[in-house]
């Protein structure tokens, strides 16, 4: 097995694609506003918003982690283009250097620079 998606259950399809999209800056794969779902290339496994008729599956802690090589400038760059940020980048006791931060349904996600594996 392995992992080929991540779906993410958002209110407001339009606003989330437009978040995922002009402020996150992914590539959309595919996006169909008549369903309420798109894909977006994260360069693995794909990330996917999808509309959800139920509210409270939206606004989760989503464990889903999307790495960076240089989480400071990431930072710098997300802030500035309007993304909010639930945890500033800092230092992990595991190594890696991680941040956090939400979309507008308050979906929170990992932001992290990944130490190498050498």
């Amino acid at each position: 097995m392995k992992l080929k998606y991540a779906n993410v259950s958002v209110t407001d399809f339009d606003r989330a694609l437009d978040f995922y999209t002009t402020r996150l800056g992914l590539r959309v794969l595919r996006s169909d506003t008549l369903f309420g779902c798109a894909s977006f290339d994260t360069g693995g496994a794909n990330l996917a918003i999808v509309r959800d008729p139920d509210p409270v599956r939206a606004g989760r802690h989503t464990g889903i982690g999307l790495c960076v090589d240089d989480l400071d400038a990431a930072h710098a760059r997300l802030t500035s283009a309007g993304v909010q940020f639930t945890m500033p980048p800092t230092k992990q006791p595991w190594g890696g250097y991680m941040a956090l931060f939400e979309d507008p349904d308050h979906n929170v996600f990992y932001l992290d620079q990944v130490p190498d594996a050498t």
